[in-house]
């Protein structure tokens, strides 16, 4: 997996932990409000403290909103932390020590980084937090002499400092978890591509030998019909000509699916109007075509035959009378978008497809996935529209 494709990794698990803690966060600031009185709770400035816990709660709320309707850059979830730290810290300041059944729970959701897969700074925040929480009694055990430090404050510590190594060690279960499936996804995408490389291989040997052979024979055969009718004209020999003349075209028509030689000779544009041409020749649907130069590209293959599925199934099953492709290039991908006025149909029979074991674009598509690229798939009663976008460099993204 490439570089750029971990950090996207990283940065789903990240962005994923702040949705979850931001939904976790709400319901321990209920907690946290109903603890006070149903405990009967006498804080040391309750004022400043309700305050505190009221703007708390708001902006938790307010967080929550955020994160679900759009998505987050890894550092929330930094400031997420920060600010629960923060929080925690101003309410117990101003709790005048409460007792030992309010201060474990500020003291519990700084450990919610543990979702973050970072081990270090879930001990360091874990264990800060356990020893924060024994040194705000020891302070207000001297500020008040009728408080002292009671023996259970130890057992809370002691817990707190099992809850960080808990935490701890189950982040590096889940990032050993998180490297094993990238690894497996490398190994996926490599026999992908040696799949795709041997496969490719397979037809041009194919179509040479098709080419070279059979297609090769038919015109030593038709050339003979041609001698022979010319000295002995006959309409069975007419027969045979034209026969041998339409098994001719279906032959090269099924070389040219195998390996178009534009492909390898002119590249992947050149290829594509070769096909529109094809398909235009068949006079099912009319083709609007806009397609940028790109050269040779390692995925043009892929694309074309992604290209040469899309307008099979538009020919076969859409019942289209236009069809738009379109090809574009960026900095770092190929875009080829095709899109048809058919009849539409629906996305889910290509997992059935796949599950039943057909090789036609589900397949297609499951390879571009695994090569780095996306599909974007829409289909309705107004027509279907698929994009497939596939690294310039094959496994990169």
């Amino acid at each position: 997996m490439t570089r750029p494709q971990r950090e996207r990794v990283v940065e789903h698990y990240t962005t994923e932990s702040v949705r979850l803690t931001a939904v976790l966060r709400l319901p321990l600031i209920g907690l946290i409000i109903l603890l006070g009185p149903i405990a009967e709770i006498s804080h040391w400035l309750p004022v400043v403290y309700g305050s505190i816990l009221g703007t708390y709660a708001v902006a938790a709320l307010l967080w929550l909103l955020i994160v679900l309707r759009q998505p987050v850059r890894p550092w929330a979830a930094w400031v997420s932390t920060v600010v629960d730290v923060l929080a925690i810290l101003a309410l117990c300041l101003t709790s005048g020590g409460a007792t030992s059944l309010l201060l474990p729970v500020f003291f519990l959701l700084p450990i919610s980084v543990a979702f973050q897969l970072r081990p270090e700074l879930t001990a360091l925040l874990g264990t800060s937090t356990a020893f924060g929480y024994l040194s705000v009694w020891i302070v207000y055990s001297k500020r008040d002499d009728t408080m002292g430090l009671p023996n259970e404050i130890y057992l809370y510590f002691g817990f707190l400092l099992w809850l960080a190594m808990a935490t701890t060690a189950l982040c590096f279960v889940l990032v050993r978890r998180s490297s094993n499936v990238i690894a497996l996804l490398d190994i996926r995408k490599r026999l992908v591509s040696e799949s795709m490389e041997a496969d490719e291989r397979q037809r041009q040997e194919l179509a040479e030998q098709l080419h070279d052979g059979p297609l090769q024979n038919l015109f030593a055969a038709r050339l003979g019909v041609e001698e022979a009718a010319e000295r002995n004209p006959d309409s069975a020999l007419d027969a045979v000509d034209a026969a041998i003349q339409s098994t001719a075209a279906q032959l090269r028509s099924i070389v040219t699916a195998l390996h178009p030689q534009v492909l390898a000779q002119l590249g992947l544009t050149e290829a594509l109007r070769e096909l529109v041409r094809d398909f235009e020749r068949r006079g099912a649907f009319e083709i609007r075509a806009e397609l940028a130069e790109v050269g040779r590209p390692e995925v043009q293959s892929l694309l074309y035959r992604v290209a040469r599925e899309l307008l099979s199934n538009v020919y076969k099953h859409a019942h289209a009378t236009t069809v738009h492709i379109e090809l574009a290039m960026s900095e770092e991908d190929l875009t080829l978008t095709v899109s048809d006025n058919g009849a539409g149909f629906d996305p889910a029979v290509l997992e059935q497809r796949i599950t039943e074991g057909h090789i036609g674009l589900a397949s297609v598509f499951v390879r571009v996935e695994s090569l780095g690229g996306a599909v974007a798939l829409s289909s309705g009663a107004d027509g279907t529209r698929v994009s497939v976008s596939a690294p310039l460099v094959a496994g990169q993204s």
